[in-house]
């Protein structure tokens, strides 16, 4: 399946944006809309930083475990996700660009390594579902990086 990338332009450098993103439990804040019951697990950031959620979308629910296995600071994060029982697994990538006038692009790419056959079946509504899902995240990763800021 093609991977689905959906980003934002925050006024906030990529080291803050970085910060906030490399710690695990931020992460709640912002996804809460479809990812809940947030278990975590290993350290609370970098390489090893895991969490098991319940997500819910397009009807469905199915238990996600998100764990960061790669780090660049202040540049890009991978999580390896796996779920459907292990028939799921993709990788989200978060990829943080400086912008000319100041500020960051924030991307995140969600890419199927393995995918059950009912989402390679329905894979233009599987995708539109994530897309639409994921532009929400950014809005309210813009949102809770501004809060964030603010209290620091």
């Amino acid at each position: 399946m093609k991977p689905v990338t959906v980003s934002i332009d925050v006024p906030h450098t990529p080291e803050q944006v970085y910060d906030f993103l490399d710690v695990m439990a931020h992460h709640e804040r912002f996804t809460d809309h479809y990812l809940s019951n947030w278990r975590y697990d290993g350290p609370g950031r970098g390489t090893g930083s895991s969490a098991t959620v319940t997500a819910a979308l397009a009807g469905t629910k199915t238990d996600v475990t998100i764990e960061v296995v790669e780090a660049d600071a202040p540049r890009r994060i991978v999580e390896r996700n796996v779920s459907a029982a292990g028939r799921r697994l993709a990788h989200g990538t978060h990829t943080i660009e400086p912008l000319p006038a100041g500020g960051s692009r924030v991307a995140f790419t969600y890419a199927w390594v393995r995918a059950p056959l009912a989402d390679r079946l329905l894979a233009p509504v599987v995708r539109a579902t994530m897309r639409r899902a994921n532009r929400t995240v950014m809005g309210r990763l813009a949102a809770e990086l501004a809060r964030h800021e603010a209290a620091s």
